[in-house]
């Protein structure tokens, strides 16, 4: 196999490579998060104090769902917000989840990437110079272009965390079994 940003979609070239980049991270995560049981999705790392893999997940795809919709210039229904969100708690950390399993936090996250390809389906690359408001409070502006790119990127990130996450939870067995 041949890894390339590209994809077989009927897409604009440059629309079809960002989301190969946001494919390929999507995919990557569901490589690295395979065969977790739920104590280590659920698991927030030494002392507790780090976010879990199920909120890491939940946190991309709510973010992901904010970019289609930012994508598609069209506000987020109701019943989506209720579903993903909300981006942050009370306390503007990401919301606690807890006893929802792999399967359920990745068939949601693929509901999101169905609707991006969709949109993307739609763009082109002219498209891609479009700027959308973005942020907590729609403070910032980006190109389509860049959001895209953000998406795959910000998936990256959070892999970051969740392969520490792993590794703790790894070590703190192997602690136990001593």
């Amino acid at each position: 196999m041949i890894n390339d940003l590209h994809t077989s979609e009927k897409m604009s070239p440059i629309v079809s490579m960002l989301y190969a980049a946001v494919k390929e991270n999507s995919e990557r995560l569901k490589f690295i998060t395979d065969g977790m049981s739920q104590t280590e999705i659920d698991y927030k790392g030494p002392k507790h104090k780090a976010n879990s893999t199920a909120q890491l997940i939940k946190h991309i795809s709510y973010v992901d769902l904010n970019w289609v919709y930012r994508l598609k210039d069209e506000p987020i229904p109701k019943d989506l917000k209720e579903k993903y969100g909300p981006m942050l708690d009370k306390e503007k950390k990401l919301p606690m989840i807890k006893g929802q399993s792999l399967q359920k936090l990745m068939s949601e996250y693929d509901e999101v990437l169905q609707s991006l390809r969709e949109v993307c389906l739609q763009l082109t690359d002219a498209d891609l110079k479009r700027k959308v408001s973005f942020g907590h409070q729609n403070e910032k502006t980006a190109t389509i272009r860049w959001g895209l790119w953000h998406m795959a990127d910000h998936n990256r990130y959070h892999q970051a965390h969740i392969n520490q996450l792993r590794k703790w939870y790894q070590e703190s067995r192997k602690l136990k079994n001593n």
